[in-house]
């Protein structure tokens, strides 16, 4: 694996559709999902590794009230590779800060990715591949590579990225241009997305040289990028809150997309549990769990000596830890959020965030 790239785990996220599992000081990138043993981030860190070359060239950005946690997780990563920001301003001031630190301590030239620390990979040995491919096209080309993942189903969780004309083979790698992006469509659109074959899933996976990017945001982003030339971190609070897709990958003209097929998920909810652990059991069982008629049901349980009984469930989520229980349809589990204002406006609730 060629050592030029540099990775940056975005881990600032709340996680919230896990909740309450995922809380604020205990967000769903400090949990294991899968029954490894393994956090989301540990595992993201372990993964990017060996693309670093080593500790000394991974970096993490998080949220003030996450930081110590990252310390915990990651004992071995340096200080001044953990970049804290004061308050979340969504993925665009962090990139854009990110990647200003790089540039001054490495260059413009040096190759940079950004990864969430909540993804879930299968294929490590062409996930590797992949971004040595994305680094190498970045390298050689004015390019903000995305990876995007070959949509398996006509998923309406994801953003989608339509494949404009072919630039050519990366390494291992059809690389195109990007054509457009579009948010989270609705059924009927997945569908017609998925039959032209043209689109991929958006992983918010990105790859740039630092001085490229730096440039387009100066163009599509000055807003965000001259406060933070200006004045560092201490501009953090005037910073407008946008996402990297909406601030800079919707408008620059230097974007393009490596579908990949690496065995990807985002973990987005507990939906996902079951994609990851479904078996030959009817239910999928993270707790002590007797059942009579039940089926297709996720069950959760963080305690040990904690039992779920049910009795005739389908189709459900069944959570309980420590001082709540969430009982949830599958097909409703993104209205978690929506739940999660409501306790947050209600005063006698705010232990349970």
């Amino acid at each position: 694996m060629t050592n030029s790239l540099i990775p940056v785990i975005l881990a600032g996220g709340k996680g919230e559709r896990f909740w309450p599992l995922s809380r604020k000081q205990r967000p769903k990138q400090f949990l294991s999902l899968d029954g490894s043993g393994k956090s989301l981030l540990q595992a993201t860190a372990e993964r990017l590794l060996s693309v670093a070359g080593g500790w000394d060239k991974l970096w993490v950005c998080t949220s003030k009230i996450l930081a110590e946690g990252v310390k915990e997780q990651l004992p071995e990563l340096p200080e001044e590779n953990l970049l804290v920001e004061p308050e979340g301003r969504d993925t665009a001031p962090a990139v854009a800060w990110t990647t200003l630190e790089i540039a001054k301590r490495y260059g413009n030239d040096t190759v940079v990715g950004f990864f969430p620390a909540d993804h879930w990979i299968a294929d490590e040995a062409a996930y590797k591949q992949t971004l040595e491919d994305a680094a190498k096209l970045a390298t050689e080309k004015e390019a903000i590579v995305t990876l995007g993942i070959q949509p398996n189903q006509p998923s309406t969780g994801y953003g989608y990225i339509e494949q404009g004309e072919a630039e050519g083979t990366f390494g291992k790698s059809l690389v195109y241009r990007v054509n457009r992006f579009t948010e989270k469509p609705d059924r009927q659109t997945a569908e017609e997305f998925l039959a032209t074959g043209r689109f991929s899933w958006n992983s918010g996976m990105f790859v740039f040289r630092a001085g490229v990017v730096i440039k387009e945001l100066a163009i599509h982003a000055e807003e965000i990028l001259t406060p933070l030339k200006d004045k560092g971190i201490a501009a953090y609070a005037e910073l407008p809150k946008k996402s990297i897709d909406y601030a800079l990958m919707e408008k620059t003209n230097l974007a393009y997309v490596i579908p990949a097929a690496f065995g990807w998920d985002d973990l987005g909810d507990w939906n996902a549990i079951e994609r990851l652990l479904k078996g030959d059991n009817p239910n999928v069982e993270l707790a002590t769990h007797v059942g009579m008629d039940t089926q297709g049901t996720v069950l959760y349980a963080e305690g040990e000596d904690e039992v779920i009984v049910t009795i005739g469930l389908e189709d459900l989520v069944v959570v309980r830890d420590r001082n709540v229980t969430l009982i949830v349809k599958k097909e409703r589990t993104q209205e978690i959020k929506q739940v999660l204002k409501k306790i947050q406006e209600d005063p006698r609730f705010t232990h349970l965030l």
